[in-house]
This record gives C-alpha cells, sequence and structure tokens, in this order.
C-alpha cells in the first residue's frame, strides 16, 4: 500500500541502562541492561504505522549487526523502510540512562544517519504522500531538500527540531507547516530568533498564560506550532489567531518518558491523516499515542497499536 506517511530521519540502536538513580561523577551504580531498536525518525515511523496509517521510514545504516537487526524488525512489523547503506560508518547508537522516576539521560552518536544525503532520497515518494516528518537526527541538508520536494507537491510538512543543534538554518521554517518542539527546544528557537522572544527562560515557561505563549509562537512564523508540554499535555498555536491547550493524562502508570516526543510526532502525523488535516483532533491523538507509551519500557517497541489507541480515545480520556 502506498505511504500516507514519510519519515525522513535517523535510525539507530537503542542501548539501555534501567538505574535506581543516575550516577554522579565518578560513581558506579548496579542496573539492567536491554537494547533494542530506536531513533527518532524510527520511533516515529513506528509510532504512525502502529496507529494504523501507511508508513514508510528512510534512513541510513551501517554494514553491521544493528542494520540487520533494524530490517529485522521493520519486516516482522511489516512498516516500509528504505535503509541507505554507508559502509564506512556505524549504525547509529544511542546509550540511554532510566531511573526509577522514569526520568532519562541520553547520548546519541548518529553514526551514518549523520551521512545520509539528497541523492539518497526517492523524491517519488515523498511526493506521493500525505505528510512528511523530519527531525534533526540526521543531516540537516536531507531535511531542506525533502522540505522542498514536499512544499512543491503540496504535501504537509513536520519538523520536530529534536535535538536542537548549533547547525539549525532557520530558513527550513519557511518550508513547514506543522513546527513540534518540546519546552527546551522551543525556547533555543526562540532565542535564536531574537526579539524580545530571545529573553525567555524555560522555567519560565510554564507560568506564561495561553495568550503570552500564542504571541511566542508566533514569532517562529510557521502556520501551526505544537509545544509539547510532557505531562501537562500540548499547546497548539496557528497562525489564523486560534490557540488551544490540550491537556494531559491522569491516571496512568509512568514506567518509561523516553520516547514519548517522538510517540507524539509519530501520533500526530497518523491522526492528521485519519482526521483529514484537522490539527486539533491530530493533536489530541499524539497526546494519547504518548500516554499510552510511557506505560511500558523502551522506544519503538513502547509505541501503541491502533486497537489500544482506539479503546484509549473511547473511554475519553483524549
Amino acid at each position: 500500500m502506498k505511504p500516507k506517511v514519510v519519515v525522513v530521519g535517523s535510525f539507530v540502536q537503542d542501548l539501555t541502562w534501567k538505574c535506581a538513580a543516575f550516577p554522579r561523577s565518578g560513581e558506579t551504580v548496579i542496573g539492567n541492561f536491554v537494547t533494542g531498536p530506536g531513533g527518532k525518525g524510527s520511533n516515529q515511523a513506528v509510532a504512525s504505522a502502529r496507529a494504523g496509517v501507511p508508513t514508510l521510514f528512510i534512513g541510513a545504516v551501517g554494514r553491521d549487526v544493528f542494520a540487520d537487526g533494524a530490517r529485522e524488525f521493520y519486516k516482522a512489523e511489516g512498516i516500509g523502510a528504505r535503509f541507505i547503506v554507508k559502509p564506512g560508518h556505524a549504525t547509529g547508537t544511542a546509550a540511554i540512562f532510566v531511573d526509577d522516576a522514569a526520568q532519562n539521560e541520553i547520548i546519541v552518536a548518529l553514526g551514518a544517519s549523520a551521512h545520509l544525503r539528497p541523492g539518497n532520497i526517492d523524491a517519488s515518494l515523498i511526493r506521493g504522500a500525505k505528510v512528511l516528518v523530519c527531525q534533526h537526527e540526521a543531516n540537516l541538508p536531507v531535511n531542506a531538500y525533502a522540505f522542498r520536494i514536499a512544499r512543491s507537491a503540496g504535501v504537509t510538512t513536520i519538523l520536530n527540531p529534536a535535538p536542537m543543534r548549533r547547525d539549525f538554518d532557520p530558513s527550513i521554517l519557511r518550508l513547514t507547516d506543522v513546527l513540534i518542539p518540546n519546552e527546551s527546544e522551543f525556547v533555543a528557537l526562540a532565542k535564536m530568533l531574537g526579539g524580545s522572544a530571545g529573553r525567555l527562560e524555560e522555567s519560565a515557561l510554564a507560568a506564561l498564560g495561553p495568550k503570552a505563549l500564542h504571541r511566542l509562537c508566533r514569532v517562529l512564523a510557521v502556520p501551526a506550532v505544537i509545544v509539547t508540554l510532557g505531562r501537562r499535555g500540548c499547546f497548539l498555536s496557528t497562525a489564523d489567531g486560534s490557540h488551544t491547550l490540550i491537556p494531559g493524562h491522569g491516571g496512568i502508570k509512568v514506567v518509561d518518558t523516553t520516547g514519548a516526543g517522538d510517540a507524539f510526532v509519530g501520533g500526530f502525523a497518523a491522526g492528521f491523516v485519519r482526521s483529514g488535516g484537522d490539527l486539533l483532533a491530530a493533536a489530541r491523538h499524539g497526546n494519547a499515542v504518548a500516554a499510552l507509551s510511557v506505560t511500558r519500557f523502551g522506544t519503538a517497541p513502547s509505541m501503541p497499536r491502533e486497537v489500544e489507541i482506539l479503546r484509549f480515545l473511547r473511554k475519553g480520556r483524549a
């Protein structure tokens, strides 16, 4: 089936340690180890596909056992993937530490993902989609290239500026239809673009009222900005002047917050397609996918499936 969501981005192998508390400098602690598929782009593609929308992932890997595992995982999931092999580079890896409070610390080595090139992208795959998603765990010029293709074809572009990088080129915002930063990424973008928003601190963000936050979102000059707020939900701001705080979900047992942002982005993309482009419905769908993802351990393996999401939404918890 032709993909309706195309994700261009990163695949990395997650190497995850679970411990009671993060080690201090010079300290060794005992924990448990698991490994599995990850990477922001890949996680988002898995979240979208498991939500019931035909999805294709495009990313780069090395010629190693982690690349073999990526292919096996996508085959088992029945998700479309175009893995571009970079023989001179290892598949990306992520060292993830999760404590008993379900908080995480992550170091990512992009590996092959940093060497994805415009020539590796089949433009016809993007032109045939409804939505294109990119993030910052791959080669940033590839994002701009893919967004130009999408814009010329009338494909909705979604940018998740994660992780925020010093080499970020703000000109891509002119090609972005929906921007989905978390709080720290939103503050970094506001500072980069200057003006009165350049003095914003993350600690002050939670105290802002909806109108003030909406004004800051409009500084970014993107048609739709969705700031993810963790357990508080998300804030949607659109160029037509509307803005909405969509509450998070209570009454869930949080096990691991790693990958929650990716769950939201992939869930939003799937919800956008399923709702025919309804931003509010898509954001609520993203909220539900993210909420379900934190109730289990891991990143890609924690992404909920369509039946779970629909059951969650029917219970009126979205």
